[in-house]
C-alpha cells in the first residue's frame, strides 16, 4: 500500500481553507462538539485533504472521517460520487460515517453517541 500524503497537498490548500472559513451551518454545529477534543479525548480535524479528497472531519490517528451530506447527496449522480470517495477512503483504510444535515439538527445527541462508538471500537 502506498504512503498517503494526508495533509497540505498544495493544490488542494486553498479549497481546504475555504471550506474551513465557510462551513455549512450543519458543519460548524457537528464541529463544535469534535474540536478540542471533545469525543474521548480524540483529535479532529476540519477540511483534511487524503490524496485528491477533501473531507469534512478526520480524525487521523484512528482513520476516522465524517461527512456531513445535505439534501444535494441524494441526487444519484452525487451517490455515485459519494459512493467512489467513500470506497476509495476504505481502500486507504479510513473508515468513513455518513451524516446528513438533518440528523444533526434532529439527533445531534444520537450522531455524537454514534461519532464516539465508532472512535471505541477503531481505538481498541
Amino acid at each position: 500500500m502506498k504512503n498517503i500524503k494526508t495533509v497540505n497537498k498544495p493544490k488542494l490548500k486553498n479549497i481546504r481553507r475555504l471550506h474551513r472559513n465557510h462551513p455549512t451551518p450543519w458543519e460548524w454545529k457537528l464541529w463544535q462538539y469534535l474540536k478540542d477534543r471533545q469525543i474521548d479525548g480524540h483529535k479532529f480535524r476540519r477540511q483534511v485533504s487524503i490524496e485528491n479528497y477533501v473531507v469534512d472531519f478526520c480524525c487521523l490517528d484512528l482513520k476516522l472521517i465524517v461527512e456531513v451530506d445535505g439534501c444535494g447527496h441524494l441526487h444519484q449522480k452525487q451517490k455515485i460520487k459519494d459512493e467512489q470517495r467513500s470506497t476509495d477512503l476504505k481502500k486507504w483504510s479510513y473508515m468513513v460515517i455518513r451524516i446528513f444535515n438533518n440528523e444533526i439538527d434532529e439527533n445531534l445527541n444520537e450522531v455524537l453517541e454514534i461519532i464516539s462508538q465508532k472512535c471505541s471500537e477503531l481505538d481498541s
